[in-house]
């Protein structure tokens, strides 16, 4: 099994000056869980190299057991710092897409061609694509076989409003994740702020969270079984 992980090219947190990307708890969880499970996984993100760590992740408050691991783990660090570019992925080459959030996503890869049409791509060829947190907006743009939204009439999550509100970041973000998922007629779920929840609808698998992604990444294992 060989599952393709995108994450953000991205580090400018709008115009604060501050600096975002991916965040790494939303990488480390699912790395792990595909990796023990022994599958094969590739990384890539648009610029290609190392991508862009969202600071705030790395501060103890947000330590769990993965990113602990990650930090000791110089396989997995030089593996990240050396991402493959987006662009030369092939949706043959992989059973599956797994898209870790921070907050970097909602500006490059929401709106990257290269993202949209693997996207589209692995759901045309019947394979799942997994996102979480902030990263259900790369979802936003692409399209099923009919020219439809693909969220479109799907249960999906997604950073809520209440969530975005809580980090106080709902004046800096471009748009809410929560919001666009509606607007694209998606039939957006929610539990209580911080909680766990993976909603997997077919091939479209997504977490509302941080705290989603070792069940987005359960749900994506087994998905590929």
């Amino acid at each position: 099994m060989k599952v393709l992980i995108v994450l953000t090219s991205h580090d400018q947190l709008g115009d604060t000056g501050k600096k975002t990307g991916f965040w790494l708890e939303e990488f480390a969880s699912p790395y792990y869980h595909l990796i023990d499970a022994g599958v094969q996984v590739t990384l890539a993100s648009p610029s290609g190299g190392q991508p862009p760590l969202d600071p705030k992740s790395h501060e103890p408050d947000f330590q769990t057991d993965d990113t602990r691991r990650f930090d000791v783990d110089q396989a997995a660090q030089n593996k990240l710092a050396n991402t493959a570019k987006l662009s030369k992925m092939n949706v043959e080459d992989f059973d599956a897409v797994f898209y870790p959030g921070g907050h970097g996503p909602l500006w490059d890869l929401h709106n990257d061609n290269d993202s949209i049409a693997l996207i589209e791509g692995f759901i045309a060829a019947g394979k799942p694509v997994a996102t979480v947190c902030h990263a259900p907006a790369v979802l936003l743009k692409a399209k099923d076989q009919n020219g439809d939204a693909l969220v479109k009439g799907k249960n999906v999550t997604g950073f809520s409003n209440s969530e975005e509100a809580a980090v106080e970041l709902t004046d800096i973000v471009p748009y809410l994740v929560e919001d666009q998922l509606a607007a694209m007629g998606g039939v957006y779920q929610k539990v209580e702020d911080w909680n766990s929840l993976a909603v997997v609808d077919g091939l479209i698998i997504t977490g509302q969270n941080p705290g989603s992604s070792a069940a987005v990444a359960e749900a994506l294992v087994k998905a590929l079984n």
